[in-house]
């Protein structure tokens, strides 16, 4: 093996690219710093016990892990933000009351995931916590659909569900915990085979409402469908009478909303509504998010939760190379006038690279389309 090579869906970024995740970075988290959402940065490595608690299994798997040299102790490198910036907000802020968080970072996964299939994704979000009421829900939404607007994503569809509704299915029916997560997994890859086959030694109406779910999927109306066809109670309703309030704020000329009742994305993490950001040109989600109040708690102070993140890496592919902005090529000089000039350019945002003596030009590996020459005795950009 060369010595160059790297590990399989780990790569290098190189400057055109970077220099675009850059710029997007930076206007995202501007976007987010506008709407009262605080920048933090967590530790790329914690204990696991700190890391995956509350998280669930499907975090644990993602989640590379070593041995402290200095302690002996189980050290995890992050897998996803979010329970990060739980903790941050349970014991190191300590707000009493509401607390809009955000971060842009490197997630490390042992198995390559969402769009761009890497392992090592450049993981943007935005969390809010300490409210419980559907309006932070709807904030936390609103904002996904801002961020990829500015991605340049127009038109967009955005996927709702809530955890509630399967979660009550499943404390009517009685399901044990291996039964109640086989079910969610074949729920989740849409297996109807297979669902009606875990449901077939259930009650008739356990069996009607589990497979009813895998029904439930369209426009706003799916939600009138679930109140006839699941059963009525405080919970389902209280769920289903969120999910019809986000759905009309959301809707617009250039978001459309639909409703997916047996998506269980991250069922075991989520305590709520959760959703997805689709959008044309895309074969899968870039955003997902969701409501997870019971982080908090299982950092010892309870705190509901709502947030999204997307990979920028994936939200950017569809865009096409990057290409790197060209820039003016000066001179090896000390002319005072040349080196003013310059300075001018540089503070108005110009690339100006300055040549070395004796180096061959190359201004396609200067990346330059123009450069600094003498006319009539003044120095001037010229286009090459």
């Amino acid at each position: 093996m060369h010595n160059w090579l790297l590990p399989e869906y780990i790569e290098d970024v190189l400057p055109a690219e970077a220099a675009r995740l850059e710029s997007y970075r930076r206007q995202l988290l501007d976007l987010f710093r506008v709407h009262g959402y605080q920048y933090i940065v967590p530790p790329m490595m914690e204990y696991v016990e700190s890391l995956l608690t509350g998280t669930g299994h499907d975090l644990d798997i993602a989640t590379f892990k070593v041995v402290d040299q200095l302690t002996g102790r189980l050290m995890g490198l992050r897998a996803d933000t979010t329970p990060q910036a739980a903790r941050i907000d349970a014991h190191m802020l300590n707000h009493q009351g509401v607390c809009r968080l955000c971060y842009a970072g490197t997630v490390l996964r042992t198995k390559p995931d969402g769009l761009a299939r890497t392992r090592e994704p450049l993981q943007l979000g935005a969390e809010l916590y300490g409210h419980a009421g559907i309006e932070s829900d709807i904030e936390v939404q609103r904002l996904m659909v801002k961020a990829l607007q500015l991605l340049g994503m127009r038109t967009l569809f955005v996927d709702l569900s809530h955890a509630a509704i399967f979660a009550s299915l499943s404390h009517m029916a009685q399901l044990g915990v291996q039964q109640e997560q086989e079910l969610q997994a074949a729920l989740q890859a849409k297996d109807i085979t297979l669902v009606e086959e875990l449901v077939a030694n259930l009650p008739e109406k356990s069996r009607r409402h589990f497979v009813a779910l895998t029904q439930l999927n369209g426009g706003i109306e799916v939600l009138q469908q679930a109140r006839d066809l699941l059963p009525a109670s405080e919970a389902m309703e209280q769920a289903l009478l969120e999910l019809e309030t986000v759905a009309k704020a959301l809707s617009s000329a250039d978001v459309t909303v639909t409703i997916d009742l047996s998506e269980l994305r991250g069922y075991h993490y989520h305590s709520g509504m959760v959703f997805a950001a689709y959008a044309k040109g895309y074969a899968g989600p870039i955003a997902l998010g969701g409501r997870y109040d019971e982080v908090g708690a299982a950092f010892g102070r309870a705190r509901p939760a709502t947030g999204f993140s997307l990979d920028l890496r994936g939200a950017l592919q569809a865009l096409g190379p990057a290409a790197l902005h060209k820039g003016i090529l000066a001179p090896a000089a000390t002319d005072a006038e040349l080196l003013s000039l310059i300075d001018t350019l540089r503070s108005q945002g110009q690339v100006v690279v300055e040549a070395l003596p004796d180096m061959p030009v190359n201004y396609s590996e200067l990346a330059c389309d123009r450069t600094l020459q003498k006319v009539d005795g003044r120095w001037q950009v010229v286009a090459v």
